[in-house]
């Protein structure tokens, strides 16, 4: 790392959500209840889909790394922003803002490959029913989500060291409420391009190669469905797919917006709220999506729920 940044910077400030006084408490209010929503949803999706019997399958397996992920980067940007609404001084620490880049970075791009694993899931439930279990076994699974960790764990570090490896020249101030690392290459004095390459280069391959497996998948499962005899096979088919669906959509729709616009194009105030939309509101909204239109999820919290009763009743 460059003697430069050892000596001249050792913190950033955060401009934060907004500067204007009158609403910061209605904005910390709001964001530490969505917050609070998305670490007890995803946090009992993850306990629920361990402990219980009915939901040892692939897709409840896929269903808890998502939860996974999700609080994975809602919390590597969630509690530092809510901190900052209640300090003087919005500030964070060179390597604390290091940390926070490569953390979110390893979880939100996992995120877009396990979207695709649950959808090529889905494909083979409806598609090859009857091979399901010989084609979807554990080991399988498991190399489904390994190799996500693994090459997000590799993107993180090689995108985190060189934004830190060059010369910030002691501009520190961040537009925006955590390290982003868009936000970071502007306060860079030394050249860009090469980094500006490579998060190009990342952002396109992930989001094109995830979502095309979703859209292939997807495309399968819609001709399987059509050629069903049966109404009700159709309905069930449908229903199914139609939580992860409304994932994909959301959040597809919402990265696309955010990293692959035009720089001139950006706009600090939009891209904070596109931020916020998917850094906190996502990971808020996937586990109730998928308990709210899930019968299987539903009944398990309910037996859950009657074990728990039970167990404090006789105590």
């Amino acid at each position: 790392m460059e003697k430069h940044n050892l000596t001249m910077l050792k913190e950033f400030i955060l401009t934060g959500i907004t500067d204007r006084p009158e609403l910061q408490a209605p904005l910390f209010g709001l964001l530490l209840i969505i917050y609070m929503i998305s670490m007890v949803g995803n946090l009992g999706m993850i306990i629920l889909t361990k402990i219980d019997s009915k939901l040892q399958t692939p897709m409840y397996f896929f269903l808890r790394h998502l939860a996974i992920t999700d609080f994975g980067y809602s919390t590597a940007v969630g509690p530092k922003m809510l901190v900052n609404f209640v300090v003087n001084e919005n500030t964070i620490s060179y390597y604390f803002c290091a940390t926070q880049l490569a953390f979110f970075i390893v979880f939100i791009a996992s995120e877009l490959f396990i979207l695709s694993a649950m959808s090529y899931d889905r494909y083979v439930a409806i598609c090859n029913p009857l091979l399901y279990t010989v084609i979807m076994p554990q080991r399988t699974c498991w190399v489904l989500v390994a190799i996500p960790y693994l090459y997000s764990t590799f993107v993180s570090l090689l995108v985190t060291i060189k934004i830190f490896n060059l010369s910030f020249c002691g501009h520190n101030v961040i537009r925006h409420f955590y390290c982003d690392n868009l936000a970071l290459l502007s306060l860079l004095c030394s050249n860009t391009y090469e980094i500006e390459l490579i998060t190009l280069i990342l952002s396109v391959f992930e989001l094109i190669s995830s979502l095309l497996i979703v859209l292939v998948s997807y495309l399968l499962v819609f001709v399987a469905i059509l050629r069903m005899n049966s109404a009700e096979g159709r309905h069930k088919a449908f229903s199914t797919c139609g939580s992860h669906l409304t994932v994909v959509v959301v959040f597809y729709g919402t990265l696309i917006f955010m990293y692959m616009q035009p720089k001139s194009s950006h706009c600090t105030d939009t891209d904070k709220v596109a931020s916020i939309f998917y850094t906190l509101v996502i990971p808020m909204l996937n586990p109730l999506i998928y308990s709210l239109r899930n019968k299987d999820v539903k009944y398990a919290l309910h037996r859950t729920w009657k074990k728990m009763c039970n167990v404090f009743s006789t105590v």
